[in-house]
């Protein structure tokens, strides 16, 4: 019995998120320590993706798949981008890597901007699918997953002042979401080979 898409989307989330952490210890620095707190993480992302393309995309295919996981990887963009002109900086990345906790103060700062940025988003995504309710739901449900587990840190992007010499941090970050996001397409592709049969149009043989 073939497992179902969501599953290997968790499946695949919880991989992407151990070769995320192999690459920030070999570009940035060591985050072990947060390896079973990401595992689970990445499981629910990738749950919950899997789950929505299948309610939204009727005919699944991998250039299908490709695109749907490129536009919340646009969405991450995105939300910096607007972050950075919404808010004014009242740190600084040393400060923020000299703490040895979260920045919750800046991310509820930022909270506002982001629920309005999330369901924004899922609005978006609902007129590009034109998807029934429970698919609209469900876009809303992952846009809301994702930008909590996953795009916080991104949201106070704005807050933060970033040096000229300092702009590698920012490239490194996305940089890592980009790669997150291919290890998960990739492996999903891989794991339902035949549930996403299809590459622009072409049966794989």
């Amino acid at each position: 019995m073939r497992a179902s898409l969501p599953a290997l989307g968790a499946l695949a989330g919880a991989f992407s998120a151990l070769v995320f952490t192999v690459v920030h210890q070999v570009l940035i620095s060591s985050i072990w320590f947060a390896l079973p707190a990401m595992l689970g993480a990445g499981a629910v992302c990738g749950a919950c993706i899997a789950w929505s393309y299948r309610l939204v995309t009727p005919s699944p295919s991998a250039s299908t798949w490709l695109r749907y996981n490129l536009m919340f990887l646009a969405m991450f963009v995105a939300l910096g981008a607007v972050s950075v002109a919404v808010f004014d900086p009242i740190t600084t990345i040393a400060a923020l890597l000299q703490a040895k906790e979260p920045p919750r103060e800046l991310i509820g700062r930022a909270l506002p901007m982001t629920g309005v940025f999330m369901v924004a988003t899922a609005v978006v995504l609902t007129v590009r699918y034109r998807p029934s309710w429970s698919g609209a739901l469900g876009l809303l449900v992952t846009t809301g997953v994702l930008v909590v587990l996953l795009g916080l840190n991104i949201s106070i992007l704005g807050l933060v002042d970033v040096p000229s010499g300092e702009v590698r941090v920012l490239a490194e970050t996305f940089g890592l979401l980009g790669a997150l996001t291919i290890v998960y397409v990739a492996a999903v592709l891989t794991l339902a080979r035949e549930q996403l049969p299809y590459l622009n149009g072409r049966r794989h043989r």
